[in-house]
């Protein structure tokens, strides 16, 4: 259950101004540490697989070793595990990959948002209050670690090995694809979910300034849903996954209270998405209000993802107040980075010789 509050879109939209400069480089292989947990065998493989896909070096590699399956870990557990990967951490890293669905949530906090600030209790709220705020918001820097002292951090979450290499692989094959996808705006009867939709035309403008295709409307409405490059709605559950023809390094998300509880939530869970086709998504793991500045903004996602940003980087910097909610998906995917766009051409050119 959301509980409605009435929200005005504050620092939401007065810092959007949308009329960004390209990022000096998007993040890569040098700038990303991927941390497992050696006791949990799913978490291994996932590490595994994800560091040989990407390449990443041994550096870069960090074990941690903790119970699994438990929702939450408690603060001081935390810190302990928080030690040792500082500790481990190469300075140039900028970003963290982890690499289990449990726990999603440290204490109050989501454990994406404990990773990249450490556990902070002014990330948290008891009841629809707002939040410590991200410094990384819709900025333009592309070295967060050295600009903010935060290092994003995003869940290469699943729920067997299979559906983690299908979301690994739609990531790296998005890269550089320069997919002619479509954004999803789509408006709901929830009262209380659908609060994000007074966005949605900044949104569309966003995507149609860069040659995209944005449709609004509502979920039910007829008409087919090809090529979806963003989807985003304000739903308790959203039906019809299955119809949904998700280009490689889609992002998708549903407003609603638990879609961060990614195991055995009450409502729908962010997973879903991922094993739907989506390459990325976000939910809340405590209840947030309907706080649009605890969701992800569309219009900042989109043009940040558009300019040619990672994932990691352009959905942190869409969420104003990310302490209660977990990023999940493949962290590197950049569909729309030029320079890689332009090595695959090389390399197929050379294939055609």
């Amino acid at each position: 259950m959301i509980t409605r509050v009435r929200s005005k879109l504050h620092a939401v939209v007065v810092l959007v101004g949308l009329v960004l400069a390209c990022p000096a480089r998007a993040l890569g292989i040098l700038d990303l540490s991927v941390i497992v947990n050696t006791q949990d065998p799913l978490s291994v493989m996932i590490g595994e697989y994800y560091a040989k896909r990407r390449g990443l070096s041994f550096q870069n590699y960090i074990r941690v070793s903790f119970p699994p399956g438990k929702p939450t870990m408690e603060r001081e557990e935390f810190a302990r595990i928080k030690e040792q990967v500082d500790r481990l951490t190469q300075r140039n890293v900028q970003a963290y990959a982890i690499t289990w669905a449990m726990p999603y949530r440290v204490d109050c906090m989501s454990i994406t948002s404990a990773f990249a600030f450490g556990f902070d209790p002014a990330f948290c709220a008891e009841g629809c209050k707002a939040t410590r705020t991200n410094p990384y918001f819709n900025a333009t820097e592309s070295l967060p670690y050295q600009r903010f002292g935060m290092r994003p951090t995003m869940a290469v979450a699943a729920r067997s090995f299979e559906l983690a290499k299908e979301l690994i692989d739609r990531g790296i094959e998005s890269d550089g694809s320069l997919p002619a996808g479509r954004a999803y705006l789509l408006t709901t009867t929830d009262a209380s979910r659908n609060v994000r939709s007074q966005l949605y035309p900044m949104a569309a403008r966003v995507v149609e300034e860069k040659g995209l295709k944005a449709i609004l409307r509502k979920p039910e409405a007829k008409g087919d849903k090809k090529h979806v490059l963003f989807y985003f709605i304000g739903r308790e559950r959203v039906e019809g996954l299955e119809t949904l023809d998700f280009v490689n390094g889609a992002i998708a998300d549903h407003l609603t209270s638990f879609g961060g509880v990614l195991i055995d939530s009450p409502q729908m869970s962010a997973l879903r998405w991922l094993e739907a086709g989506a390459t990325g998504s976000y939910g809340t793991v405590v209840e947030p209000c309907n706080l649009l500045q605890k969701f992800p903004h569309p219009a900042v996602v989109a043009n940040h993802y558009l300019q040619g940003e990672t994932l990691v980087e352009a959905y942190w910097k869409s969420v104003l107040m990310p302490g209660q909610g977990i990023f999940i998906g493949e962290p590197l995917a950049a569909p729309f980075s030029r320079s890689t766009s332009t090595r695959k051409l090389k390399q197929y050119k050379a294939l055609e010789r």
